[in-house]
C-alpha cells in the first residue's frame, strides 16, 4: 500500500522549505534512511531521509518549489511496485497545487513523459530549452546532454532579442542577447528576507569614523598568543566585545520586533550574528552568549562557524536566535555602505576597511589607523539621537580596547 511522506517540522518557526535537489527518481527502489530530498529552509540546507523502504511512486514537487510543512513531498509504494498515474493526495496538512503548477518560467523540460536524466534536465533549464522540442538520440528517444546542447546551437533562445546587424559583422553570434536566471535556493531566501526588511523596517543609518590605532596594536600583540592556542585572531572578536557595553546601555537595540503583536521583544542575552559571504550568498551564523566568552573563544567560534557556512554544514540552531548582526566585507570593506537590518532585529553594524589616514590631534597631524562604522537602525523603534549615542559608546571601546577587559 502506498504511503505518503510529508515535509516534517525541521525547525522552530519554520513554515516552509524550498526543494533544491531530489536524490531519488520515480521508480527507484529505496531503503529506510536513504536520502530523499534536499530542502532549503531559513538559509540552511537539510537532507531528509526516507522513513520507509519501498519504491518511489511519485515526487509531488519539482526542484524550486516551495512546500509547506505538513504537505506531501513524495509517495512511496511497496518494493517492486511500479509508478502509475499520480496518486490522489488527501492527507496533506496544507495542500498545494500539483508540481507542474510550480514551474518557474525558465524551468522547462520537466515533463514526466520525456526520457532524460536529472543532469540533462538541469542543463536544459540552464539553457532555457524545452525538452519536448528536443529529439533524443538514445534508446527509446532518451535525451542526452549532447542532444540538448546541439539543439541550443541550432535554435534561438525564446528570450533572444532579434537585432539587425550589417552584413559581415564579425561580432554577431548565435548566443542569446538575454538570459533568464531563476531566483532559487539561498539567493531566493536572501531576496525575500532583504525585501521584507526594507519594506517593513524604517531604516536610518548613522556613520562615524573611528581611530582604531590602539586596536590594531592590541591585535598585533595578541597574534602570537592566539597562534599558540591554535586560533586565528581577527578584528571581529574585539568588535563583538566592544558592542556589549552599548547593547547593555541601550536594551532596545538588542531586540527583535513582533509585528503581529506589535511588541518589541527585549533580549537579555547577546547572540550576535556574523554576516558571512559564501559561494551561494550571504549567510548569518550566530555567535551565542558573547558576553560569556573570551576574545580567543570568540575568535575560535567565529572561525568554525565561517568554515561551516562556506561548506554548507551549518545547522539550524547555528543561524537562529540572533539579537544583533555585524556585517563586514573584510579586505573589500570600502569607506561606507548602508547595511540592511537583519529583520526582525532592529539594528545592524557595518564595519569598513582599516586604513592609515592623516588625523589632526591637538593641532598636530598624525598618521593613524582609521575605520568607518555604519549603524542602521529601525527608526520605528530607535530615535536618531539614541542611535548616535549607541554609536559613540561603541566607538569609545573600539578606540580604547584596554577597556574591553572590564566588559
Amino acid at each position: 500500500m502506498a504511503k505518503e511522506f510529508k515535509l516534517p517540522d525541521i525547525g522552530e518557526g519554520v513554515a516552509e522549505g524550498e526543494i533544491t535537489r531530489w536524490m531519488v527518481e520515480e521508480g527507484q527502489s529505496i531503503k529506510e534512511n536513504d536520502l530523499l530530498v534536499e530542502v532549503m529552509t531559513d538559509k540552511v540546507t537539510v537532507e531528509i531521509p526516507s522513513p520507509f523502504t519501498g519504491t518511489v511512486l511519485k515526487r509531488m514537487y519539482p526542484v524550486g518549489a516551495k512546500v509547506n510543512v505538513g504537505s506531501v513531498l513524495i509517495v512511496i509504494g511497496e518494493a517492486g511496485e511500479a509508478p502509475t498515474s499520480p496518486p490522489v493526495v488527501t492527507t496533506a496538512a496544507t495542500p498545494q497545487a500539483p508540481a507542474r503548477e510550480f514551474k518557474p518560467q525558465a524551468a522547462v523540460g520537466e515533463s514526466d513523459d520525456i526520457l532524460a536524466p536529472p543532469a540533462v534536465r538541469k542543463r536544459a533549464r540552464e539553457l532555457g530549452i524545452d525538452l519536448a522540442l528536443v529529439k533524443g538520440s538514445g534508446a527509446r528517444g532518451r535525451i542526452s546532454r549532447e542532444d540538448v546542447e546541439g539543439y541550443a546551437k541550432r535554435a534561438p533562445s525564446p528570450t533572444e532579442i532579434v537585432e539587425h546587424r550589417p552584413a559581415g559583422d564579425a561580432s554577431a553570434s548565435n548566443l542569446p542577447r538575454e538570459e533568464r536566471v531563476p531566483i532559487r535556493g539561498l539567493r531566493r531566501k536572501i531576496f525575500e528576507h532583504m525585501a521584507r526588511s526594507v519594506h517593513t523596517a524604517a531604516h536610518f543609518t548613522y556613520v562615524e569614523e573611528t581611530d582604531v590605532t590602539n586596536l590594531v596594536d592590541l591585535r598585533e600583540k595578541a597574534k602570537g598568543h592566539a597562534a599558540e592556542e591554535g586560533v586565528k585572531i581577527t578584528y571581529l572578536p574585539f568588535i563583538l566585545k566592544a558592542l556589549l557595553p552599548a547593547l547593555k546601555k541601550f536594551p532596545s537595540f538588542n531586540a527583535t520586533m513582533d509585528e503581529e503583536k506589535e511588541e518589541l521583544v527585549l533580549k537579555r542575552y547577546y547572540n550576535l550574528g556574523i554576516a558571512t559571504n559564501t559561494k551561494e550568498g550571504l549567510i548569518v551564523p550566530v555567535v551565542k552568549d558573547v558576553d560569556r566568552k573570551s576574545i580567543f573563544e570568540l575568535a575560535r567560534e567565529i572561525e568554525e562557524l565561517a568554515e561551516k557556512a562556506r561548506t554548507g554544514k551549518l545547522t539550524l540552531p547555528e543561524i537562529q536566535g540572533g539579537t544583533f548582526t555585524v556585517t563586514s566585507p573584510g579586505k573589500l570593506g570600502g569607506l561606507l555602505a548602508t547595511p540592511i537590518i537583519n529583520y526582525p532585529e532592529v539594528a545592524i553594524l557595518g564595519v569598513h576597511k582599516i586604513a592609515k589616514r592623516p588625523v589632526v590631534i591637538e593641532d598636530a597631524v598624525e598618521i593613524r589607523h582609521m575605520m568607518n562604522v555604519a549603524l542602521s537602525f529601525d527608526h520605528r523603534i530607535i530615535d536618531g539621537y539614541q542611535g548616535a549615542e549607541f554609536t559613540q559608546v561603541l566607538v569609545r571601546y573600539l578606540e580604547h580596547p584596554a577597556l574591553l577587559s572590564l566588559v
